[in-house]
């Protein structure tokens, strides 16, 4: 059976606000599914942007399959995402609104061996929202320290 993969963007909730979620499958080829199931991807300099009503996941890179021949893949290029057309119009409409874009959280795989990206609607952070993450997670750091000694 095919193990579970769960690659994170750590680096996207700590940059982003994190308005809404989505889960789209993705349009791959037989060497990326192979490099995906290694858990060889890097999702955290990728984002989504809109070609012609459909979405595409930018910069995300894929290793090359180490056993693939001329037909091999190209660890950089524009995947693209598989939603439902309410899903798309819904996100094109906000993603036109200042301030907001679409930034991949989580490539995983489901029960059936597809590769899915959790991908959300995102606000910059500032600074000193930034800084009051770290505050909250060091005070809550301390207090598990605190409880596990009791």
């Amino acid at each position: 059976m095919i193990k579970e993969i769960n690659i994170l963007n750590k680096r996207a909730r700590f940059d982003y606000e994190i308005l809404e979620t989505y889960s789209a499958g993705m349009v791959l080829t037989g060497t990326e599914i192979k490099s995906i199931r290694q858990g060889k991807v890097q999702i955290a300099e990728s984002f989504c942007e809109f070609h012609s009503h459909e979405l595409f996941a930018i910069n995300t890179y894929i290793e090359e399959y180490a056993f693939g021949t001329a037909f091999n893949h190209k660890a950089r290029s524009e995947r693209k995402l598989l939603l439902n057309k309410k899903e798309l119009k819904n996100l094109a409409r906000k993603v036109e609104t200042k301030g907001l874009t679409i930034v991949p959280l989580r490539l995983f795989t489901n029960e059936k061996g597809r590769a899915k990206l959790e991908i959300g609607l995102c606000r910059g952070k500032k600074n000193y929202d930034k800084r009051e993450t770290l505050k909250d997670r060091d005070t809550q750091r301390d207090l598990d320290r605190l409880k596990k000694s009791y």
